[in-house]
């Protein structure tokens, strides 16, 4: 009995949790007609409800061609959110890597304090380091360009947390080994640190992608040029009477967040589990 009243209440979880991918679907080749007679109450203000098919009574690849063949501002989004996204990651490797097997291996005076200070900055929602960022921004003359959500954001803490946690977990036996050896402390971070701590990496990398890619408010704030806007900021702009555009968009925008959830799915469960361990 209680078996089969967690399997009932695990399945309404999951299928509230696939309903808005479902809706996306269904709303991507949906007629426009055929959508505002069902969103028509929500939209008109009247006391009717409004409703949704699960299939389209007439399905049609009419959003999906206006989105590839009729929206241009829909391919600079996309690519400004590549590029925004790929030097982000490229810097988190390049700053995130290193900052996280400092603090994993070695032992300096001071140690303790900035890790603490790691996760205090961690826990900091951007609304409170917004106003700060805005003026350091400022007077290195980057606000309206690429360089002002790029920054903040190679100097993620949350990353560099990730990966610690990989790197702290590599025995230490393998380290003296390898400087019994004769491996120099750049050797053994480039062949034994980023080898062993791959799946922290990785999971780092993934969940810095899914927030990267769907971030609104760091290019809302920086960003005032409309070309300079990532493809998050691409679905406001579109008109609220044609929704199945807006739809299909968010179809859009949501596959490549996927794509690279899945391929990375496994590394990513074993970073979470590893950053709720206790040392």
């Amino acid at each position: 009995m209680k078996r089969a009243l967690a399997a009932l209440v695990l399945g309404c979880f999951a299928v509230l949790t696939v309903s808005p991918v479902v809706f996306l679907l269904t709303g991507t080749f949906m007629g426009s007609q055929e959508m505002l007679d069902l969103i028509a109450p929500m939209i008109k203000g009247t006391d009717s409800f409004a409703s949704w098919r699960l299939f389209p009574q007439y399905p049609t690849l009419r959003n999906v061609v206006e989105l590839l063949l009729d929206s241009p501002e829909f391919f600079q989004m996309f690519w400004n959110s590549v590029k925004l996204t790929g030097c982000i990651l490229a810097g988190q490797l390049i700053v995130g890597m290193p900052a996280a097997w400092g603090l994993a291996r070695y032992s300096f005076r001071g140690r303790g304090f900035l890790y603490m200070l790691y996760i205090v900055m961690m826990m900091m929602p951007f609304q409170v380091t917004m106003l700060s960022e805005y003026l350091v921004l400022d007077a290195m003359g980057l606000m309206d360009t690429s360089a002002s959500v790029i920054l903040p954001g190679i100097f993620s803490t949350f990353s560099v947390f990730i990966m610690y946690r990989f790197f702290n977990g590599i025995p230490e036996s393998i380290i003296e080994a390898a400087r019994i050896d004769g491996a120099g402390e750049l050797q053994i971070f480039l062949r034994i640190g980023i080898a062993l701590g791959r799946p922290g990496i990785t999971s780092a990398l993934v969940l810095a992608f899914l927030e990267c890619w769907n971030m609104i408010e760091q290019p809302m704030t920086f960003l005032t040029t409309k070309s300079r806007w990532p493809l998050s900021l691409f679905l406001p702009e579109i008109d609220g009477g044609n929704a199945g555009l807006s739809l299909c968009a968010s179809l859009a925008a949501l596959l490549p967040a996927v794509f690279v959830f899945l391929m990375g799915q496994d590394y990513l469960e074993q970073g979470i589990a590893s950053s709720a361990m206790k040392e």
